[in-house]
């Protein structure tokens, strides 16, 4: 009886829709100043839990990050690069559900 109701909770688990969804959101970074600021920023926005990816354009100081939205939000994200030095700022009109 025990197995049935593991395979029970388990099939119930599997077959659940995934409410989560991707979101691709740019920030500013006008502090990225330096040759090694986006190594830094990318270090503690790939340490969120559910960013996917996160791209860099030096020249413009903004950064693309990609994430799952069922284990992160925007508000975390610019947490991480405020407490690794660098404040930043989402882009309105830049955010975008994937």
């Amino acid at each position: 009886m025990k197995k049935f109701a593991i395979l029970l909770a388990l099939s119930a688990a599997l077959s659940a829709p995934a409410w989560a969804a991707t979101e691709t959101v740019m920030l500013s970074i006008p502090g990225m100043t330096c040759g090694a600021c986006p190594i830094t920023v990318r270090t503690a926005l790939q340490r969120v839990p559910g960013v996917e990816k996160v791209g860099i354009d030096e020249a413009k100081k903004q950064v693309i990050v990609t994430y799952n939205d069922s284990k992160t939000n925007m508000q975390a994200l610019t947490r991480a690069t405020k407490d690794a030095g660098y404040p930043s700022s989402i882009k309105q009109g830049e955010r975008d559900h994937g």
